[in-house]
Formats: structure tokens, C-alpha cells, sequence
């Protein structure tokens, strides 16, 4: 394993689906076991991840007119969270929980907090707030 001593590493997640989740939780944690200093930035929808409650809730939206069919999101879901198990991936409230007990910093969009009305008791815990600049 390498280390980087001083380093920084800083992930987007934008989308609240498990697709658009799990790269941010991955990479930032891979960040800290490199020794890297890792925050993830939740914007627009992505949000709705560090929100109370919601992680367990996250679906997969299949592409194109497949997404559009009712029941397909959760028949994908479904699929594709018995392929993560069989792979041995943690579902994405347990790697949340490893993320940060691992201390990657999770940073809420100011905008958006602002925009869907949301107030900083509606994260989980370790939440920060901040401007795109500030960030």
C-alpha cells in the first residue's frame, strides 16, 4: 500500500442511486487507506444519501426506456443487490458507516441544502455544510 503524506482527495456524488453512490463511499475510502485526506461533496440529488434515514432506500434506475417500465427499479434493485452480496460488497449503509469510521468527511452543498429546504438536524451525524467555493 502507498501512503501520501499531505495529500487531499475529493469526490462528487450527485445522484442518489446506488450507481451514483457507491463510487464516491469506494474512492473516498480508498483515499484515507492511502493516507490521503478524502471528503466527499453531496450536491443536487446526491444529497439525499447523508439524509437520516434515506441510504437504506437507495434503488437502481436502470437506463434508457428499461427505467421507465413500473416495477423495474425494483426488479434491478433487487438484481443488483444480490450480485453486490455475492461479490461481498458491504451494502451501502454498512459502507457509509466504514467511510466514516474511516474519516472521510462528508460536505453537504449549501445550495442545495437551501434549495430543498433542508436543515442541518436532517443529516446523519459528521455532516458539514458548505459553499461550492468554501469546499
Amino acid at each position: 500500500m502507498t501512503t501520501q503524506s499531505n495529500s487531499s482527495a475529493a469526490f462528487i456524488t450527485s445522484k442518489d442511486s446506488l450507481d451514483g453512490a457507491y463510487p464516491g463511499l469506494i474512492l473516498g475510502i480508498n483515499a484515507r487507506r492511502m493516507g490521503m485526506q478524502s471528503t466527499i461533496f453531496y450536491t443536487f440529488m446526491g444529497i439525499n444519501v447523508i439524509r437520516k434515514g434515506w441510504v437504506e432506500h437507495a434503488r437502481f434506475n436502470p437506463p434508457g426506456f428499461m427505467g421507465a417500465i413500473p416495477g423495474m427499479s425494483a426488479a434491478a434493485t433487487w438484481m443488483m443487490k444480490g450480485k453486490m452480496e455475492k461479490a461481498n460488497i458491504p451494502a451501502l449503509p454498512d459502507l457509509q458507516e466504514m467511510a466514516a469510521l474511516e474519516g472521510v468527511t462528508f460536505v453537504a452543498c449549501q445550495m442545495t441544502v437551501d434549495m430543498m429546504n433542508l436543515d442541518p438536524d436532517d443529516f446523519i451525524e459528521g455532516v458539514t455544510i458548505q459553499t461550492a467555493e468554501d469546499f
